[in-house]
């Protein structure tokens, strides 16, 4: 008997774009709407006219999911993750190809999904249980647990229109965790909360998978979430999947692609997801140089670092400074340095800056690291990334093998003194 929970055969998703047609006023009367109609009978023969297109979010996808995995779904803007986590949500349905679930499927795709705006906390709670098919006795066993995860225990009589998103996301990921889905499935949306509750809800879909059995599907721009959540990811391209397998591969051959039409180095962040937000300043590019200021998609480990941030100052900004900090692929936090430990808070006007600094390769391991930024004025975060993956590591006269079986997140070239015959030591 299969293990299998989700099975997709050539899954495909098809669109119609409307386009305005030149020189046609945006006020359609009677008399054309009939024309244009009369008009397509002739037309459907030869397809669609000039201010219609078809376009393809989904094309002929097929992959399996197993029972307890945890799987990532990674791409661009427009690769398909979304559409694809709404069929799978039965949301919206395909266009062609077939899709097998089996078990209770628990979705939160965007901020307020399932939600009713007029209800309360705890109304929503026993609906969104009723909608999945649980018993109130069922959902009442687990309100206890779901509210006090959400931290909305004030506001749970509250109608959840007046909830800010940070507190609409903590009660949907609350519900979605905790009313015991067979396939948790979880968009970006987590991106809205704060960085302390992204950790928390990291730590439940690991616990949902690995102690309680359930499948989790995991979309984010966060490689580093996705390097430590998930056992394996699927890399989505123009609709279509262009890789499923190891989470390491799959991230750096999306991070490969780099920004439209640049090197895999240079990396736009005007749209990165934030892990924290506030006023003053805005990160706009990184890049990632080598020792002879060349762009660097790969390192060596006799080369230095340079990391290239261009960031926008919006408000004036008394007391600035910026710190970095570098993340092992497995989580771990491996140092942190900011600019006040060499130089002095900075005032800066609105406008546009380019900071730089500098780290030394010699101490890493050839796995993966991932950096964050934070752009900090008069002790107050005013933007804050984090999972940025650096460039691959590389030396050819290392042994890989040798290399991955070590312990630890760095490497530190220890001296080691010849063996040489001693006398013995008297008692």
């Amino acid at each position: 008997m299969s293990d299998s929970v989700i099975q997709v055969e050539k899954l495909s998703k098809r669109y119609i774009l409307g386009h305005q047609v030149r020189g046609r006023s945006r006020y359609v009367a009677l008399r054309d709407v009939l024309a244009q109609k009369f008009k397509s009978l002739f037309q459907r023969k030869t397809g669609f006219d000039a201010a219609h297109e078809e376009f393809w979010a989904l094309k002929e996808v097929s992959f399996e999911i197993k029972h307890g995995e945890r799987v990532g779904i990674i791409g661009r803007n427009g690769a398909g993750k979304s559409t694809l986590l709404k069929i799978l949500s039965r949301i919206t349905s395909p266009t062609a190809g077939r899709i097998e679930i089996e078990g209770r499927v628990s979705s939160l795709l965007e901020v307020g999904t399932g939600f009713h705006p007029e209800l309360t906390g705890r109304e929503n709670i026993y609906l969104n249980g009723a909608i999945l098919g649980m018993k109130r006795y069922e959902i009442k066993r687990k309100f206890d647990e779901i509210v006090a995860f959400a931290e909305v225990e004030k506001f749970l009589d509250t109608p959840v229109k007046h909830y800010s998103s940070g507190m609409y996301v903590r009660l949907a990921f609350a519900v979605a965790a905790h009313l015991e889905p067979d396939i948790l499935i979880v968009d970006e949306v987590l991106a809205v909360g704060d960085s302390q509750f992204q950790k928390k809800c990291m730590g439940k879909m690991q616990s949902v998978s690995e102690q309680e059995g359930r499948t989790v599907l995991f979309v984010s721009h966060n490689m580093q979430a996705i390097r430590q959540m998930c056992g394996r990811v699927i890399l989505m391209k123009q609709g279509k999947l262009a890789y499923e397998g190891e989470p390491h591969v799959a991230i750096s051959s999306y991070l490969g692609q780099g920004v439209e039409g640049e090197s895999a180095a240079i990396y736009d962040l005007t749209h990165y997801p934030r892990a924290m937000t506030g006023e003053g300043g805005r990160f706009q590019r990184l890049r990632f140089l080598n020792g002879q200021g060349e762009l660097a998609s790969s390192i060596g480990l006799n080369d230095a670092l340079t990391v290239e941030v261009n960031f926008e100052v919006e408000k004036h900004m008394r007391e600035f400074h910026m710190s970095m900090a570098v993340i092992h692929g497995e989580g771990l936090r491996v140092f942190s340095e900011a600019y006040t430990d060499q130089h002095a808070l900075l005032e800066l006007k609105p406008g546009f800056y380019t900071l730089r600094f500098h780290i030394p390769m010699r101490f890493f391991k050839m796995e993966s690291y991932f950096l964050s930024v934070t752009l900090v004025d008069c002790g107050r975060v005013s933007d804050h990334l984090e999972g940025i993956l650096m460039p691959q590591i590389v030396d050819e006269n290392l042994n890989l093998q040798m290399e991955t079986s070590r312990w630890g997140v760095l490497r530190v070239p220890v001296t080691w003194d010849i063996v040489t015959p001693a006398a013995p030591t008297s008692s």
